[in-house]
């Protein structure tokens, strides 16, 4: 099997959960709003409306705010790639794995000015060989089609087998395995189920750095 590895960017090689609880404090204090806001908004994001699309819209409505869902999502957008980082010891990891000869890849679902923002500023596009973004490309997780373009931009072939590392089940590691790939489930939640189909389980991306070099 060929030394390839792709990883998701949102909870995987950065902390998307901690960002945006930074954001929603910047947001309540930037529309006036009551300290308890921010509490909901997390509620809100986990409880079902990840797509900000529809976050924005019923926030808007809660509050009677003046901006557009469209205003609102284009400043959510800007900002966040200021907000997310990227741990040292992940990006020390990545550079590990391509010192060892690893084509390193990143397939994320997300729009391309907030995924490549991200990527950008963290400092992930010096240290892989290529990313693939839904929003750029048309074609989504779990859909094969991302899989492949990222390996492709790696220089590699789906056909010839590697890993798929993220911490959703259904875009990463059943996406990952219906595209051929071995996969590694990031699991935070230590109380969620480990029957998952994945080949491993970790609790950070670091660890799954780890199994990569041992494999």
């Amino acid at each position: 099997m060929q030394r390839l590895a792709l990883f998701d960017l949102d909870n995987t090689l950065i902390d998307l959960d901690a960002a945006f609880k930074v954001w929603t404090v910047e947001f309540v204090d930037q529309h006036r709003l009551p300290r308890e806001t921010a509490d909901w908004l997390v509620s809100l994001d986990r409880d079902g409306l990840p797509h900000r699309e529809a976050f924005f819209a019923a926030v808007r409505e809660r509050f009677g705010l003046r901006g557009s869902v469209q205003e609102l999502w284009a400043a959510y957008r800007r900002r966040m790639p200021h907000l997310v980082r990227c741990p040292a010891e992940v990006m020390d990891g990545l550079v590990r794995l391509r010192a060892a000869g690893w084509k390193v890849g990143i397939v994320t679902n997300g729009t391309a000015d907030n995924q490549l923002g991200k990527i950008e500023r963290t400092g992930l596009a010096d240290v892989v060989d290529a990313y693939a973004l839904s929003g750029a490309e048309g074609i989504r997780k779990p859909e094969r089609g991302l899989f492949e373009i990222a390996a492709r931009r790696c220089g590699a072939d789906l056909a010839d087998g590697g890993w798929m590392v993220g911490d959703r089940l259904g875009a990463d590691i059943a996406g990952g395995r219906a595209a051929g790939l071995r996969t590694i489930w990031v699991n935070r939640d230590a109380a969620a189920s480990r029957h998952n189909g994945a080949d491993h389980v970790v609790t950070d991306v670091v660890r799954a750095m780890e199994i990569l070099q041992e494999s």
